[in-house]
């Protein structure tokens, strides 16, 4: 029998890291993500103990998270656990919601600053029309990113996810990293000065 090795989304044998100055976008493959959507007259679940967020929000507990990505529907995330048939257990925790696995339709990349919130909001700057001020933890929307459409999440102040469909994963990780490179250079001008 062939032996197989598993490999990232990005075709390497472990998760593609990057570092920008303050900057770090790392590959998350460990991540499980399951649609939840509620079925009309369902009673809205709290899966795991969570309670589902409202629209552009994201929230996080219970060992899960979950965002909100249309009327009655949300994404649900568990870390760790996407070699698990997670969306088998999420379907047993909200029986009356309709359960989609969307492990391996999506790609998260998990961009974290060593240095305050600024590093990450200039990059966001550079990738996506999103109003920062309003944009602080907690907070998840789609939107446009160089062409391709996808989730931001702001997990915190210095952590922001991307998630993208993972058929178009080389082109996302050359945006982000074309981005996070200018971000870089122009901390390294202003330094300068």
């Amino acid at each position: 029998m062939t032996d197989l090795n598993a490999l990232t989304a990005l075709g390497a044998a472990q998760p593609r890291l990057a570092s920008f100055a303050a900057l770090d976008i790392r590959e998350n493959p460990e991540l499980a993500l399951a649609s939840l959507a509620l079925r009309r007259g369902a009673t809205k679940p709290a899966p795991f103990g969570l309670e589902l967020p409202k629209p552009g929000r994201w929230v996080a507990g219970h060992g899960v998270a979950a965002f909100w990505v249309g009327p009655d529907q949300w994404m649900i995330e568990a870390e760790g656990r996407a070699e698990e048939n997670f969306a088998v257990e999420l379907k047993e925790a909200s029986s009356d919601c309709t359960v989609t696995e969307q492990t391996d339709g999506w790609i998260v990349f998990e961009i974290v600053s060593r240095s305050g919130a600024a590093p990450v909001e200039a990059l966001l700057s550079k990738l996506v029309n999103i109003d920062l001020a309003g944009f602080g933890p907690g907070r998840a929307t789609r939107t446009g990113l160089d062409d391709m459409s996808c989730f931001v999440i702001r997990r915190s102040k210095t952590h922001v996810a991307v998630v993208g469909a993972r058929s178009f994963v080389g082109s996302l990780w050359h945006a982000l990293e074309t981005a996070a490179q200018r971000v870089r250079e122009n901390t390294m001008s202003f330094s300068n000065l």
